[in-house]
């Protein structure tokens, strides 16, 4: 795998010649130039243009968009589903900002357009024309995307763009983008084994750059990132584990605080977890029935032997030297049981118990010939919970669960319409951690069908009740439903 097959995700295209500019710096004035919009927009609704108080923060709207103009050329704001993006650069809200983030999201909504763009050229007289026309809304059905075209045109707003057609386009190209640096971790781990087996030197600067590029992915797609881990192939299990294990470890990490470096050791330690397996026949890996004594000895092997592969690795001096420590120590609990046995409190290492965590969270959510019972993964959380201070760090394995969410990424649900959907996302206020953005698959009747993401925490605009809430949570695999499917299907 070349240099070149690992990259960051393509960013949403901007304007010819537009300065190149620090993310974070663009990131901060976007914030102040939201804020302002969002103060004019509900000034609008309430004061007339003439207005001095309406007058004064439309001055100050104007003020900080033509600074924006004059130092990056353009400021286009753009929906993907629950993100809000500013000249390609994913904006990230905190609890303190997420009202005004929601009110953007929401007049993108009732006005049906995924785009708002300024234009060089802008003027304070036409942004105010553009302020009122965005501001009128019909109260029962709000303003759709045909009639705000129709508004800025016959109030000669030419230096606003709206639209909504290239969204939906950049958002699949990311996804696709992330599916394949998934999948190139598959296939990069498989390349490895064979290539240790075969007495060949492991790719470690690969693997290293791999982990900067889903790190990358976590940042800029963790939804759907998340949701491919829902993939579980029978076939090529320890790869699979894995690599599932190495992203929500990366993923874990960064909610605990890591920093990047730190983060790329622990890719490549999760990664590396399960060497030692390629010990283990496969007779007992996929033996459909429990062990006997001898054969657990031999199982309970592996990380002894996935450390000593490393440790004998002729690139060891590239390889993080925790990694060594995760092979050895990812099946020791919080308790000091566990195996391989005799090992004191401080000896444990705090990335092997990141992984410990992940790895047990992912072994018992797939089916196993020898378990053909599998946890959704709502079931693995309580489950797991109890464990807590036990089996698993209680603070690690909590935050795991603020990562995962009441109800998971990929978790199937009911809905009190009848109708069954997939969790696709989170909602990032607190206060809906109930509330999630689903992906509908059947109609009431229970028909399968390819719906709408819906976002549960929107309520209806006439009766202010929410339509849809979750009812319960149900086991894919008893409806036939492979869940990893849908999220693939976003990517193609």
């Amino acid at each position: 795998m070349s240099d070149a097959e690992i990259k960051s995700p393509g960013e949403i295209p901007v304007r010819p010649g537009t300065p190149v500019v620090d993310p974070k710096a663009l990131a901060r004035d976007a914030f102040e130039m939201l804020i302002r919009l969002h103060i004019v927009i509900k000034n609008a609704r309430v004061y007339e243009p003439n207005n001095e108080m309406f007058q004064e923060q439309a001055k100050a709207l104007y003020a900080s968009i033509d600074a924006f103009l004059k130092e990056k050329g353009e400021a286009a704001l753009q929906v993907r589903q629950s993100a809000l993006f500013c000249n390609g650069v994913r904006l990230k809200f905190v609890l303190a900002t997420y009202p005004i983030f929601k009110s953007v999201l929401e007049e993108f909504r009732e006005h049906e357009t995924s785009v708002l763009a300024f234009l060089p050229g802008l003027t304070q007289e036409e942004l105010v024309r553009f302020i009122v026309a965005f501001s009128l809304r019909d109260k029962k059905q709000g303003m759709s995307y045909r009639n705000l075209v129709a508004a800025l045109e016959a109030a000669d707003v030419s230096h606003v763009i709206v639209g909504m057609a290239s969204a939906t386009e950049t958002f699949a190209s990311l996804h696709k983008d992330t599916a394949r640096v998934y999948f190139l971790g598959i296939l990069h781990l498989k390349e490895n084994f064979k290539r240790y087996q075969g007495g060949e030197k492991l790719q470690i600067n690969t693997t290293k750059r791999l982990m900067q590029s889903i790190f990358n992915h976590i940042v800029d797609d963790e939804s759907f990132i998340f949701g491919l881990t829902n993939l579980k192939n029978f076939d090529d299990y320890t790869l699979n584990h894995s690599v599932n294990v190495c992203v929500l470890s990366l993923a874990l990490g960064r909610r605990l605080g890591l920093l990047r470096s730190e983060l790329v050791d622990l890719g490549i330690a999760a990664f590396f977890h399960d060497l030692g397996k390629l010990e283990t026949p496969l007779d007992i890996l996929n033996k459909p029935a429990a062990l006997s004594n001898e054969e657990r000895e031999i199982m309970e092997r592996h990380p002894h032997q996935g450390a000593e592969k490393l440790i004998h690795l002729k690139e060891f001096r590239r390889l993080p030297l925790r990694a060594i420590h995760v092979a050895l120590e990812h099946h020791i609990k919080e308790d000091l049981s566990g195996y391989p046995r005799r090992f004191k409190g401080q000896d444990v290492n705090l990335f092997s118990k990141i992984v410990k965590v992940v790895d047990y969270f992912d072994a018992i959510t797939t089916r196993r010939v020898y378990r053909k019972k599998s946890f959704t993964r709502a079931e693995a959380l309580s489950q797991m919970m109890d464990l807590s201070g036990t089996e698993f760090n209680p603070v690690i394995l909590k935050a795991l669960v603020n990562l995962m969410g009441v109800f998971p990424i990929g978790t199937l649900v009911a809905l009190t319409t009848g109708e069954l959907a997939i969790v696709s996302d989170l909602s990032p206020d607190p206060k809906f951690m109930l509330r999630p953005r689903v992906k509908l698959i059947t109609d009431p009747d229970g028909n399968l069908k390819d719906g709408d993401v819906v976002d549960l925490s929107n309520r209806d605009p006439q009766t202010s009740l929410f339509p849809r809430t979750i009812v319960k949570v149900l086991d894919p695999h008893a409806y036939g439903i492979e869940v990893a499917d849908y999220f693939l299907a976003q990517a193609q």
